[in-house]
């Protein structure tokens, strides 16, 4: 997962506002006590963060995985 994706699973999620705050300021301790924002300027993969900020929310499993990913190219053909 890139950040990119990370960010637009994040806001998808939580929302704009909500998700930007839960990213800076909701410690989680399965990132070592960190803020996912801070996890993830530490080398913490994108993809990890966003699974400990969806086990913290309580995020439905079915709405964790594929989040964010930008949709297809449909063919043209």
């Amino acid at each position: 997962m890139r950040l990119s994706e990370f960010n637009r699973a994040v806001e998808h999620e939580f929302g704009a506002a909500y998700g930007g705050q839960l990213v800076r300021e909701l410690v989680i301790i399965e990132l070592g006590s960190r803020t996912a924002e801070q996890a993830i300027a530490a080398g913490v993969p994108a993809r990890d963060a966003w699974l400990a900020l969806c086990e913290a929310m309580d995020v439905p499993v079915a709405r964790r995985h594929g989040a964010g990913l930008v949709e297809p190219k449909k063919n043209r053909g």
